[in-house]
């Protein structure tokens, strides 16, 4: 792991895995998460990939200005780290919000991104009231505040009960709510449908079938945006299959690469 000081004098929280001339693969995680929500998923992804992780601004172990955030600005992050890095043609992955961020830096720099996989995002979440009023509870009465509402749409209710999503939890609970709220106020601020529906480039869906924060029929339409993105249910996963079913995730993530050629 190393922190990486962006041009912006944003210090981001970065993890390189696997050989550093290998075809680039960057992960981006979602709303509340680190980079940490990953570890599941890279055992069964192919050897030989370079696989990118960083914490978002505001998010796990990087810095975390004051909010509100804009999604122009984390997408300038992810710019800003790819070109430090000195990548180019990544296949860029991104969750929730990180797929938010992915739509927006394959808009403004093609050049840097080859292929996307979106799971648990769309080029719209939600009505902006709503998302402001999660930011503003969550000043008010801190992280607790939203977490049982929040793990019952990100987990089936026999995943909840199995304990798989307590580090899921921990994490939510262990972050902080000036950045979680800067996140809701990048995501109330964003609709990428016209950028989005202008992509030209690989594109997989990845959606889980129990996922109640953004279904996958939503999941569904944006992808349509894209001509020839492909689009896979996950049986039984929800709004985070890379923990719930990791193997799976990272499968269906393998096959799109080899069919791209990445």
């Amino acid at each position: 792991m190393s922190d990486l000081l962006l041009p912006s004098g944003l210090r981001l929280h970065v993890q390189s895995d696997g050989p550093p001339d290998g075809p680039p693969l960057v992960l981006a995680h979602g709303l509340g998460m680190d980079l940490h929500i990953w570890d599941a998923v890279l055992p069964f992804l192919p050897t030989g990939l370079r696989v990118i992780r960083y914490d978002l601004r505001g998010h796990g172990q990087s810095d975390c200005p004051a909010p509100p955030y804009s999604m122009g600005a984390m997408v300038r992050d992810a710019e800003q780290m790819l070109e430090h890095l000195n990548l180019r043609d990544c296949v860029f992955t991104g969750l929730g919000l990180g797929g938010m961020v992915a739509q927006g830096l394959a808009v403004k720099r093609l050049d840097l991104v080859r292929a996307l996989v979106l799971s648990g995002t769309a080029a719209k979440l939600g009505r902006p009231e709503g998302w402001h009023a999660r930011a503003q509870q969550v000043q008010a009465s801190g992280m607790p505040a939203i977490a049982d509402e929040v793990m019952a749409r990100w987990f089936s209710r026999a995943n909840l009960t199995s304990g798989m999503s307590d580090a899921v939890r921990k994490c939510l609970l262990a972050m902080s709510p000036d950045g979680y709220g800067a996140g809701c106020s990048a995501i109330a601020g964003t609709d990428f449908y016209t950028p989005t529906s202008g992509l030209r480039l690989p594109a997989l869906g990845l959606a889980g079938t129990e996922d109640r924060a953004t279904p996958p029929d939503l999941q569904r339409e944006t992808l349509q945006l894209i001509p020839g993105a492909q689009f896979t249910l996950l049986r039984r996963a929800g709004h985070l299959p890379c923990v719930d079913h990791p193997q799976e995730f990272a499968q269906a993530i393998s096959a799109f690469l080899r069919d791209i050629g990445h």
